[in-house]
């Protein structure tokens, strides 16, 4: 039985054959539009859908070589590449119905047809045809669903545009990535776009701020550990690996990683395989593996602080992002979009910035970059009382606009903040050697860099 409303189009040049092909292929329930030519059969496709094509493989220009047909099966998929094309040919040549085969149709058969086999074959092109369809339609949809649904990335700037470049051009792929840049960049947003845009977006993404990790817990955290394995080890515990079995594992503060922890984790990039705390059982995992510094890993591999091949591993493509102050024109935008997300969050119906407001956030230099910005529109939505967020509301220091700051104008939190970041800046963002020279624990420097928004 035909498939309802099943569209053929017949091609060629002469009308005795498409009479009796339209006769045959009406009587069988299918809808016939014919054409005598291969411009006529384009101006047809173009017009509308068909189910199946059957062409000629010759016409009048030149009757024999099956060139014209040929061009017109390469129009047509050109046109609609789902289209099924059976070609037709009066002499028997192989050859050229191979070649047509070879370019794209889907079967061929010889003039005279069997009408059997030539109805059989147009059902199974049609029946495929469609199934092809419904599935690129199926594709197109999860396609449009997962743009959706992508991580914001708001970039419009000249800076990010190699960013953006790199993340399309790499985030298919399954190669190890990279993501160097100041704190509060987005380094994050970028690991969960590069994931969205995978193959494996499908499967989880595992975030963990690995140079937050002590070395007691660290193999228990990252691989898992069984049942009394240590002291408080009462069940078993699946590490992050295998929690990103199939998926993507985004290894945050990469470069604060002790040596013995770099050795660890170089071995399971080397080898694909792992062992849980405490078991002798090889586990395979197969992770692609995102990782994020705010340090200068090189400089660390020259001081021998940061094992080179382990960077080898991690670095297979490396995105910088640019800070904020070097993409200005993305402030407005992050700042707007900041402002909707938040405002709906709290239930505020605000109607946006002021004119002064969009003047203070062009002209503060951020230096805790995109995260501080999020924080600072966070609090004005917080803080004002109008529909419009002033600058008073975005709490922006003048002084630390302009680089230079005065202690009797800070609070003591700013004070930390600026104290914080000058740390990290003298050690090129190494948070340990930042930490002892605050008199920090690296603990407690990570809770006031989260404190303090300047946590990637």
């Amino acid at each position: 039985m035909t498939q309802p409303d099943a569209r053929i189009l017949v091609a060629d040049d002469q009308p005795d054959v498409r009479r009796a092909l339209r006769l045959l292929l009406a009587g069988e329930g299918f809808e016939v539009e014919e054409a005598a030519s291969p411009a006529a059969a384009l101006a047809a496709l173009e017009g509308g859908e068909f189910d199946a094509a059957l062409i000629d493989l010759n016409y009048a220009r030149d009757t024999t070589s099956g060139r014209e047909g040929l061009d017109l099966l390469a129009s047509l998929r050109n046109l609609d590449a789902l289209l099924p094309v059976v070609v037709m040919t009066a002499w028997g040549s192989v050859q050229g119905a191979v070649e047509a085969m070879r370019r794209g149709a889907r079967d061929y058969v010889e003039k005279p047809w069997d009408n059997a086999r030539l109805l059989a074959m147009l059902r199974t092109q049609v029946e495929l045809g469609r199934a092809l369809r419904a599935t690129e339609r199926l594709s197109q949809e999860n396609r449009l669903l997962r743009s959706a649904e992508l991580p914001d990335l708001i970039a419009e700037s000249r800076a990010m545009r190699p960013v953006l470049t790199l993340i399309e051009r790499v985030g298919p792929a399954d190669a190890n990535v990279l993501v160097t840049g100041e704190h509060g960049t987005g380094k994050e947003v970028v690991a969960r776009r590069l994931h969205a845009v995978s193959a494996r977006a499908g499967k989880p993404l595992i975030p963990v701020n690995a140079g937050g990790l002590s070395e007691g817990v660290f193999e228990s955290e990252m691989f898992g550990h069984v049942k009394g394995a240590f002291t408080d080890a009462r069940t078993d515990r699946v590490g992050y690996f295998e929690l990103a079995d199939g998926g993507t594992l985004f290894l945050d503060e990469i470069g604060n990683l002790a040596p013995k922890q770099q050795a660890r984790l170089l071995r399971v990039l080397q080898t694909g395989e792992m062992q849980r705390v405490g078991s002798s059982r090889t586990r395979r995992v197969d992770v692609r593996v995102v990782s994020a510094t705010n340090t200068d890993i090189r400089a660390a591999v020259t001081r021998g602080e940061f094992r080179e091949d382990l960077l080898y591993r991690l670095n297979t493509v490396v995105i910088d992002l640019p800070p904020l102050r070097d993409r200005p024109e993305d402030v407005p935008l992050l700042a707007d979009f900041f402002l909707r997300r938040t405002a709906a969050r709290y239930g505020r119906g605000l109607a946006g910035f002021s004119p002064d407001a969009r003047r203070a956030l062009l002209d503060y230099r951020w230096p805790g970059n995109v995260r501080e910005l999020e924080h600072a529109v966070e609090r004005a939505v917080l803080m004002t009382r109008g529909e419009l967020v002033g600058a008073a509301d975005l709490g922006l220091q003048p002084a630390a606009a302009g680089g230079e700051s005065q202690l009797d104008q800070l609070t003591l939190e700013e004070a930390e903040a600026i104290l914080i970041r000058k740390a990290l800046q003298r050690y090129q963002g190494n948070v340990s050697r930042a930490a002892e020279a605050l008199g920090l624990s690296r603990s407690a420097l990570y809770r006031r860099l989260q404190a303090h928004g300047l946590a990637t």
